[in-house]
C-alpha cells in the first residue's frame, strides 16, 4: 500500500477523539462570518513519513514568527480551497502543484484572529529543494509525521491572552514549538488518522 493509499483510507475512518473546531470563545470582533483560509498539510513519501511545517518572518501581521503549515486566506481567483492551499504553498515555499498528490480535505478549524482554515493533506516526495519566501517564510523543517501525530506529545496549555485564558495545544519537537491553530489542527489529524494504530 502506498502512503498516499494509507493516507486516504486513515481519512475514512471515524475520529477516535471529538475534533477541536477552533480556538475556543470567538472574541466579539471575529464573531463575523469568518474569513475562508486554506493550508496545505505536505507529507513526504518516505519510508519513515515526514511533515513539512514553516516558522513564519517576524515581521508579519497574524501569525508572526509561529510555526505553521503553508497557507493563506482564499483568493477570488482560487477554483476552490485545494487551489488556495497549493497556490500559497507554492508562493511561500516553491512546492510546484504538480509534485503534491492532494489526499484531500481535512477538519475545518476557526481561529480567534478570524479565519476558518481548511487544512488540505497532499503527499510530496521526498527530499524535494523548497525555497521559502523571505517576505512571509523565515524558514522550513520537517517533523517525523509518526511524532506529531502521537498523543503523548500533544500538551494542553494556557496562557493569557487581551484579559482572559485561553487554552491550546503545543507540541515541542528539539528545539521547535508548535503550538495554537497549526498544533489543533495536528491534534485533529491524530484523532483521525490514528496514525499509531
Amino acid at each position: 500500500m502506498t502512503l498516499a493509499e494509507r493516507l486516504a483510507q486513515a481519512m475514512a475512518r471515524i475520529p477516535v477523539a471529538d475534533l477541536l473546531t477552533g480556538d475556543g470563545d470567538i472574541l466579539p470582533e471575529t464573531a463575523a462570518t469568518p474569513t475562508a483560509a486554506a493550508v496545505l498539510v505536505p507529507v513526504t513519501d518516505r519510508a519513515e513519513p515526514g511533515l513539512v511545517l514553516t516558522q513564519r518572518t517576524e515581521h508579519l501581521r497574524n501569525h508572526a514568527g509561529q510555526i505553521a503549515f503553508p497557507g493563506g486566506r482564499a483568493d477570488p481567483g482560487d477554483v476552490d480551497l485545494v487551489a488556495t492551499a497549493l497556490r500559497e504553498a507554492e508562493e511561500e515555499i516553491g512546492l510546484s502543484p504538480h509534485a503534491v498528490t492532494v489526499i484531500g480535505l481535512a477538519d475545518r478549524y476557526r481561529t480567534v484572529t478570524g479565519f476558518e482554515v481548511t487544512p488540505v493533506l497532499g503527499v510530496i516526495p521526498p527530499d524535494l529543494t523548497l525555497y521559502p519566501s523571505e517576505a512571509e517564510v523565515a524558514n522550513l523543517f520537517e517533523v517525523p509525521l509518526a511524532y506529531v501525530l502521537d498523543p503523548a506529545h500533544h500538551r494542553r496549555v494556557s496562557a493569557p491572552w487581551r484579559g482572559q485564558t485561553r487554552h491550546f495545544y503545543e507540541i515541542l519537537w528539539n528545539d521547535r514549538r508548535i503550538w495554537g491553530a497549526t498544533a489543533a489542527m495536528i491534534v485533529n489529524l491524530s484523532r483521525r488518522l490514528q496514525w499509531a494504530a
